[in-house]
């Protein structure tokens, strides 16, 4: 029997952008690379504001005329607006998908397995982290697969620390490197210049990302979203997302170093918890 699920995440919109120009105007804006793109392929990127914060993030899928945008549904209506506003005399064409194509999760078996799934529509692995299973564009779940509730997908997240936008943070306030996006190939650093290029090159030279989002676990279930996290009587972070015993937290790296580093006492309210950065991350606490 599959363990596979597919949980439908109804917060997501699907956007092509189609055109002669396609290619060129989008590579032009977004932190990740689509020029080498081949079809079917599937990346993460971001649009930022000239400040390098991230104003929109998104899937982006390689489409045969041009690409398919997986984004926040709240905030598709800004985003076709910000695509006119860059568009100038780019020969493309924007416009929303049938909203009889649905976004799914699909994750909790092999993803040997999951790639073998007949679906109607195409099935892609998350390009963040293959724990996180796949994305999947389809009209309607293939028969013998359950269906979960949305809770499901967010307890995965949490289980692996993988922040998502608009959800865990405010978009137009947090830069690339606090949610990660440049330990999960969310930002490509050879490629040409993008909007807000010039900040995120910065802080990646000088390694000046003072917040991260960090793995947070606990012996009991987590405090309410927005718990203030405390190290020797001082704020350096809250968590913004959890599930049961696991949550994701930002925090202020230099100030919550030490007494990781020394698995001394951090509370989350009145709960006892540990901070951890997540396996797949690349960087280390600041000593």
């Amino acid at each position: 029997m599959t363990h596979t699920k597919f949980c439908e995440l109804k917060d997501r919109i699907l956007i092509n952008i189609n055109g002669p120009d396609a290619v060129v105007f989008l590579h032009g804006l977004v932190t990740c690379d689509v020029e080498n793109l081949n079809t079917g392929d599937i990346t993460f990127g971001a649009l930022l504001s000239p400040q390098g914060k991230i104003l929109f993030d998104f899937f982006i899928i390689k489409s045969v005329d041009g690409f398919m945008l997986d984004i926040d549904k709240s905030m598709s209506d800004d985003f076709l607006h910000k695509l006119k506003f860059y568009k100038l005399r780019a020969d493309i064409e924007v416009s929303q998908v049938s909203e009889k194509t649905k976004v799914f999760a699909v994750f909790g078996g092999e993803i040997e397995e999951i790639k073998t799934i007949e679906v109607d529509g195409i099935c892609v692995p998350d390009p963040r982290l293959n724990k996180l299973g796949s994305r999947a564009y389809i009209n309607r779940v293939p028969a013998d697969f359950s269906v979960v509730e949305h809770s499901e997908y967010v307890a995965l997240r949490n289980l692996h620390g993988m922040p998502s936008g608009g959800t865990d943070f405010i978009f137009g306030d947090t830069f690339p490197h606090e949610a990660l996006m440049d330990q999960f190939g969310g930002v490509d650093f050879k490629k040409g210049c993008y909007i807000g290029q010039e900040v995120v090159s910065r802080m990646q030279h000088r390694g000046t990302a003072r917040k991260r989002f960090i793995s947070a676990i606990s012996q009991a279930n987590m405090p309410d979203i927005g718990t203030e996290i405390v190290v020797k009587g001082k704020t350096v972070g809250k968590i913004v997302s959890k599930s049961d015993k696991n949550a994701i937290a930002l925090i202020r790296m230099d100030k919550a170093a030490s007494t990781v580093l020394d698995d001394g006492s951090i509370l989350a309210g009145s709960t006892a918890i540990k901070l951890h950065i997540q396996e797949w991350a690349k960087f280390n606490w600041p000593t």
